[in-house]
């Protein structure tokens, strides 16, 4: 039995799909995948080892840009090549996280009569899945809130959570401490502002970093470029541009976390059960999407949200000290979430379309 995933153009639109992947074949299914020709999904792919088929994609744009003249020919290219892939794959069903490339994907599969089952992440819909949903077998949704906005798809709608890849239960504290140099006793705070990092996060920390040593040991994903060579030898400090394998040893050691509030990261930190300040991304620099993931947990008690309109040095050394105070709170809290066996739901959902 074949079972084909798509998802593309960022890693929040790959990670889930690589984290299904081994539930799937151990349940018997075998894996391919389509993305587009030259997108970051490509490489990941490869690292699993499962066969990859390319199609031209293009970007939905919602602005005034030129390449909007050439894009949708793309699309319609990207139709044409996913209705071939489809026809030599056979696939029984197909799961799509995400993101521009899967559009023609879904809707070749539509055509082909094959079922769709579309994820969001996101607490509200992104412009792809919205394009897509009319063609969709079902639709799972991460939040429960998402649910209450789906009512055109009511039948189809289920609430599962997000995947989470296993081996990020799997870090070393041994390892974890070894990589940042901690050997003292004193509690870890993890800070990461995404794959590309934050100016804002990073010049706030970096701003109390002399008062945070002094109750903490820091480790920092800045992002790419944003490494300060000022403070290479700061004590209890360690800064990393970014963290790939290296990452699930880094929440082994970490009692706290700081962040940005994109899906993956904070299903990340429920699934780990760590305590989290949520830092989203305003509506300035994006959708606001992040404001409703971070209001979504900050509501069932899982993570502490500072707004970035709030943030300075001084709010944000209160709202870490906040967070340690409640921190058993929120770790009971999210003790009795239901959320993080979202891998065993969508494959007993994909099991349906077996026969």
């Amino acid at each position: 039995m074949k079972i084909v995933l798509t998802g593309g153009g960022t890693g929040g639109h790959v990670s889930p799909n690589l984290a299904l992947i081994p539930a799937l074949e151990a349940d018997g299914w075998t894996v391919e995948y389509i993305g587009s020709n030259n997108g970051i999904e490509k490489q990941f792919v490869a690292e699993v080892g499962i066969p990859y088929h390319g199609i031209s994609s293009g970007k939905l744009r919602r602005y005034f840009a030129w390449q909007n003249f050439v894009d949708p020919f793309k699309v319609i290219k990207g139709v044409f090549d996913a209705c071939l892939a489809i026809a030599k794959i056979k696939p029984k069903v197909v799961f799509s996280k995400g993101g521009f490339v899967t559009v023609p994907v879904i809707f070749a599969s539509w055509l082909q009569r094959i079922p769709v089952i579309i994820h969001e992440s996101d607490f509200s819909s992104g412009l792809a899945n919205r394009l897509s949903m009319p063609f969709a077998t079902k639709i799972c949704v991460t939040f429960p809130e998402t649910v209450k906005h789906l009512v055109k798809y009511a039948s189809k709608v289920k609430h599962t959570g997000l995947p989470i890849r296993a081996d990020i239960l799997n870090g070393d504290v041994a390892k974890g401490k070894q990589l940042c140099g901690f050997d003292e006793n004193l509690p870890v705070l993890f800070v990461v502002g995404g794959s590309t990092g934050s100016a804002k996060i990073n010049q706030a920390v970096r701003s109390i970093l002399d008062v945070l040593t002094q109750t903490y040991q820091v480790v920092h994903a800045c992002g790419k470029g944003n490494l300060d060579p000022n403070l290479k030898v700061h004590p209890r400090y360690q800064q990393f541009e970014y963290l790939g394998t290296e990452l699930a040893d880094v929440f082994a050691i970490a009692d706290l976390v700081v962040s940005r509030s994109g899906a993956n990261a904070v299903f990340e930190f429920l699934t780990l059960r760590k305590p989290n300040l949520l830092i989203p991304l305003s509506k300035l620099s994006s959708r606001g999407d992040q404001i409703l993931n971070a209001k979504s947990f900050q509501s069932r008690g899982y993570s502490a949200v500072l707004f970035e309109e709030d943030l300075t040095s001084e709010s944000l050394l209160t709202a870490i000290a906040d967070l340690a105070r409640g921190s058993d709170q929120y770790i009971q809290n999210m003790n009795q979430s239901e959320d993080a066996n979202a891998i065993a739901q969508i494959v007993a959902l994909v099991q349906k379309f077996r026969d």
